[in-house]
């Protein structure tokens, strides 16, 4: 049994004068989207120095597979060179279309005293990505009744990996971003059209960014604060060390299975503790530590409303829903 506890762009270490990490990020100025990397507020191109790929994602793949020797280079550039205001340019997905975005199911404990669940991911639509500044549109039909948020981290992949040891996982990761799981409903809380998982794969369904920090900038990924606003109401609010399986397990269960390649995503759940629904007109805001935060408005062509606030239906696992609910199981939750 466990209890439980509470709780792009690519980044390298910088300089010891210099605060906080660099990162790198995709990113447009009027000219089609280009890497570059993000200190502070400002964001130094960096084209010039890689390998292009036919696409933006293929650069961007490039810069993985080669960033140990592009290193020394990309942190004089950094230094050195004055870059562009945030404000003059905007951001995109750091990693626009992946090749695979594998998602887990569920893999918190939320608190709850049980035995573990068996690991488990879905695929999600690569197509699906958007990033910080874009709109969540939800779809122009009704069979789904709720649309909700999953703030997640995810793992951004370096490859070919294949059947990496829990030991060994270190080498198939080359940073982290943050992603949010825009999930249909079609019943409470559960997915519509749950056996295929289509109702977590719309367009703009997956919102990924603002950056990936590397891996060097992240020791434990198992030690992060991972929050979520939608219109400055704290939803999501947990940390990274209640995952029911760990981040060296999802790269040997997901090695196992298939060759993980270069820019391949891997998100690692949600505390459904926090879930809540999306409607028309909100401002939503993720925020995972270490990575930074990232911002998207929601658009509804059909101006649905459901209660605002944090989901609190029967199957809800937040501990106010289940004190309510199932008061038979509220002996079981931990506090945070």
């Amino acid at each position: 049994m466990h209890g439980g506890v509470v709780s792009a762009a690519v980044a390298w270490k910088r300089p010891e004068e210099e605060e906080g990490p660099v990162k790198l990020v995709v990113f447009e100025r009027g000219e089609g989207p280009e890497p570059g990397a993000l200190r502070e507020d400002r964001v130094v191109p960096i084209a010039r120095l890689l390998a292009a790929g036919h696409d933006i994602q293929a650069t961007m793949r490039n810069l993985i597979d080669d960033f140990e020797d592009l290193r020394p280079r990309l942190e004089e550039e950094v230094e050195h060179a004055d870059g562009l205001h945030r404000a003059e340019v905007r951001l995109r997905p750091p990693l626009p279309r992946p090749g695979k975005i594998l998602c887990c199911i569920g893999n918190y404990w939320e608190h709850a005293q049980r035995e573990p669940r068996p690991l488990n991911m879905f695929l999600k639509n690569p197509d699906a990505v958007v990033g910080d500044g874009d709109t969540i549109e939800l779809p122009n039909f009704t069979e789904p009744w709720m649309f909700m948020h999953e703030a997640e981290l995810a793992i951004v992949l370096r490859g070919p990996a294949k059947e990496i040891t829990q030991e060994n996982w270190r080498q198939a990761v080359f940073g982290y971003t943050s992603l949010i799981d825009v999930s249909a409903r079609g019943e409470g809380r559960s997915t519509w059209k749950q056996g295929s998982w289509l109702g977590k794969s719309f367009d703009t369904f997956c919102p990924i960014g603002p950056c990936i920090t590397t891996a060097d900038e992240i020791p434990d990924p198992n030690d992060l604060h991972v929050r979520f606003f939608d219109d400055g109401q704290l939803r999501h609010n947990y940390h990274t060390d209640d995952m029911e399986h760990r981040v060296p397990e999802l790269i040997e269960f997901a090695s196992r299975i298939m060759t993980l390649n270069s820019g391949d995503l891997i998100s690692c759940g949600t505390n459904h503790e926090g879930l809540g629904p999306l409607q028309d007109g909100e401002h939503v805001e993720i925020e995972v530590q270490g990575i930074g935060r990232m911002a998207l408005d929601v658009h509804d062509p059909l101006k649905r409303t459901w209660e605002v606030g944090i989901y609190m239906g029967a199957d809800s696992t937040n501990h106010e829903a289940v004190r309510r609910h199932r008061p038979d199981a509220a002996h079981l939750l931990q506090q945070p």
